[in-house]
């Protein structure tokens, strides 16, 4: 009878074993082996901050309809259009071109090689300039070479 009993206990300690463990789980993520203490990220960044303003003064559409009607010798309006676009569309009467694309050195240039590609005489540095286009961007440009080269009283109209 004790062959029984043996083999009974030891089937009983068996499956109360497989019972009493748990299964084993798969985590998603590992388990850290040490303690991981954030960091306090100082940001640059100040949502307070203002931009800074711009370089030139910017004209709307009223102001550069003063400037075409009453034309002043202190202030003079440039084009920066290409010469196919300004007879496609037309330009400001009493504006002058000079187109920044294909003439980027412009401002560059001495006096006489001035007068001599565009037919008229640089403007002075202690006159203002105001430049325009279509959208604004080739103003812009033109706008920065020429206060690179020493202008300062500078304008722009965004067309």
């Amino acid at each position: 009878m004790s062959t029984p009993r043996i083999a009974t206990s030891f089937l009983l300690r068996g499956s109360r074993s497989s019972i009493a463990r748990a299964p084993r789980q798969f985590r998603a993520f590992p388990v850290p082996t040490s303690r991981v203490t954030p960091l306090a990220i100082r940001s640059q960044f100040r949502p307070y901050s203002q931009d800074s303003p711009p370089l030139s003064k910017i004209y709307a559409f009223e102001d550069v309809q003063k400037l075409s009607t009453n034309p002043s010798p202190s202030r003079i309006l440039i084009d920066t259009r290409e010469p196919g676009e300004l007879q496609s569309s037309g330009t400001i009467p009493g504006a002058l071109n000079i187109p920044v694309v294909s003439q980027a050195d412009s401002w560059f240039i001495t006096p006489d090689e001035f007068e001599d590609r565009y037919g008229f005489e640089r403007p002075g540095k202690d006159v203002e300039i105001v430049f325009f286009c279509k959208a604004g961007v080739r103003s812009k440009a033109a706008a920065e070479l020429a206060r690179q080269a020493g202008w300062a009283n500078i304008g722009e109209y965004k067309g």
